[in-house]
């Protein structure tokens, strides 16, 4: 039988309109299952293509096919009454329960609780049950795009025998704690869930008079929308309840601009108090797109292969903002924070990825990227040939061997070929800084200090290449060496005395994920968004909706280093 007309039988026998045929009274169930497995296709199903999960339907089943995992004779078992209500329960996880076919699949329970289903309608909504069941433990354990964004490295790396999980629960009642244990076990992940409650409630509940926006409004200034206001930054948790509103005075005043300031924050503003339009534009935001942050935020934390237990460093690019965890997934407290400057967004995006460190480098070189040899050196060469002289550069050939800074037209033209590159010598003002820290990965991007410290002050810090610029890089070499039996406490400043380079091996390498999120839960509970200065949030939203793969290069953009 050819492929179309098999697809024309799963079909018919989807819809109920014939009875399997060929296998007759003693095997029309395993048939029945055998069509529309051979298919790979189900014609009930919100997404019908299950072809990623073909081979697991078919562990799950037997072979050949004979009985229905979710069915005592005639009747749902009580699994699958379970099993359907997790389905229902999918919006508490940020996912979408009609992605499930939770509906249709309660409807039939409750159909089939009434009177038996005909026999070939059971066998659909038992199969149709296993393939939505086993899609969503498996978006729960490493999300809902393949292949992973972050790689290699990510969730997609770690193999768990969906069958072998789901055959036990069945079988021990415990279809909840398997959907549990499927999702990430860190303490940022479930601080998200009850911020993805508190943020609904909000959609749902929360009517806001129009806020007034116009002129800056600074302290002290009279705003006509002050009362409007003030119901935001109550619901948001910002601003107490207590007192306000007792004065009709229209002063924007303390508590108030406090209150502002606090929220300013939590969206990466700077603090200052004033109602600018960056300010009005946080306080407008729909709130059912927070709640969609929160729901993308939870997707990208299922890339994350288990890191519970673990020291990891974290990066989050829109936050701008490093955090060094002695214990990933325990307290959710880091060790230790700072301030990070990023790639910038119009051109030198830093890559999300996860890897492993690898060294310290106290006294770094730069080897400058052939990128920024072709659009910044070469310029500055032709007209000033002095100019790697004066910048303590020199040249390198292609073994890296030193050759000198003395520029002449011809070396400028072997420049222009590639035949020769550029390093700039170690010290105080290269742009490394003193410290260097390499988890290797094919995009080159490291960590490093930097001598342009002033920048740390902006709000908004994508200044870079494309690496990411610490703020502290002496806390951050005495942090990630302090369990390292070849660094004992003073070997840092030893190093950083220098001016010979030093290199410090970790004899356990240390996970460092460099991440993208919008949405974050402070350990206070505080709930935090960020501007989506990469447009991360639009691509993944779109690909989430659509339900099409998205190429980890959309997400994960390479960039050259800084």
């Amino acid at each position: 039988m050819n492929a179309s007309r098999l697809r024309l039988l799963a079909t018919t026998l989807a819809l109920g309109l014939v009875t399997p045929v060929a296998a007759g009274a003693q095997d029309s169930t395993g048939a029945s299952i055998r069509v529309l497995v051979a298919t790979a296709r189900h014609p009930w199903a919100r997404w019908p293509d299950f072809g990623l999960y073909v081979t697991d339907v078919c562990r799950l089943y037997g072979s050949p096919p004979g009985t229905l995992i979710w069915h005592d004779g005639l009747q749902l078992s009580q699994a699958g009454f379970a099993a359907i209500d997790e389905l229902r329960a999918a919006g508490e996880h940020g996912l979408e329960p009609h992605d499930y076919d939770a509906m249709l699949l309660d409807s039939l329970a409750r159909r089939s609780a009434r009177s038996s289903l005909a026999p070939a309608a059971r066998v659909r909504f038992d199969l149709l049950l296993s393939i939505d069941l086993l899609r969503y433990l498996d978006d729960l354990r490493r999300g809902r795009l393949h292949p992973n964004p972050l790689g290699p490295r990510g969730s997609d790396a770690i193999a768990v025998d969906l069958v072998a999980a789901l055959t036990g629960a069945i079988r021990g009642d415990s279809v909840a704690e398997l959907v549990s244990a499927m999702e990430p076990q860190l303490v940022q992940y479930h601080s998200l869930l009850g911020a993805l409650v508190r943020y609904r409630r909000l959609v749902v509940d929360a009517s806001f008079p129009p806020l007034p926006i116009g002129t800056t409004v600074r302290p002290g200034d009279h705003y006509p929308g002050l009362a409007a206001l003030e119901r935001r930054l109550i619901a948001f948790g910002d601003l107490a309840a207590e007192g306000i509103g007792k004065d009709s005075t229209d002063l924007y005043v303390e508590p108030v601009v406090a209150a502002v300031r606090r929220l300013q924050l939590r969206h990466g503003l700077a603090p200052d108090g004033v109602l600018g339009p960056a300010t009005f534009t946080e306080l407008v935001t729909p709130l059912s797109w927070r709640v969609r942050q929160i729901e993308l935020a939870l997707e990208r934390l299922r890339w994350l292969p288990p890191i519970e237990g673990k020291r990891i460093l974290v990066v989050n690019i829109p936050a701008f903002e490093l955090f060094a965890f002695d214990s990933a997934g325990k307290t959710g407290t880091p060790g230790l924070e700072m301030k990070v400057i990023v790639g910038r967004a119009v051109d030198r995006r830093t890559p999300v990825l996860f890897e492993k460190m690898r060294y310290v480098e106290f006294w770094p070189a730069w080897h400058v990227p052939r990128s920024i040899v072709v659009s910044e050196i070469l310029p500055e060469l032709r007209k000033r040939l002095g100019y790697l002289h004066a910048n303590k550069m020199e040249l390198v050939d292609a073994r890296g061997t030193p050759a000198g800074d003395r520029v002449t037209p011809e070396v400028v033209n072997r420049l222009s070929r590639g035949e020769l590159g550029v390093r700039q010598r170690a010290g105080p003002t290269n742009p490394l800084g003193l410290i260097k820290f390499v988890f290797p990965n094919a995009a080159d991007v490291y960590l490093h200090g930097t001598p342009f410290t002033e920048l740390f002050a902006r709000a908004r810090r994508d200044f870079s290449h494309g690496c990411i610029r610490a703020e502290d890089p002496v806390a951050l070499a005495n942090w990630v060496l302090r369990d390292q039996p070849a660094w004992p406490p003073d070997s840092v400043n030893a190093a950083l005395r220098g001016p010979r380079s030093v290199r410090a091996l970790l004899a356990r390498p240390l996970p460092v994920a460099i991440f993208y999120t919008t949405a974050v839960v402070r350990p206070d509970g505080s709930a935090w968004f960020y501007d989506d200065m990469y447009g991360q949030d639009r691509l993944l939203d779109e690909a989430l909706r659509a339900r099409t793969p998205l190429l980890a290069a959309s997400i994960a953009e390479a960039a050259p280093p800084s």
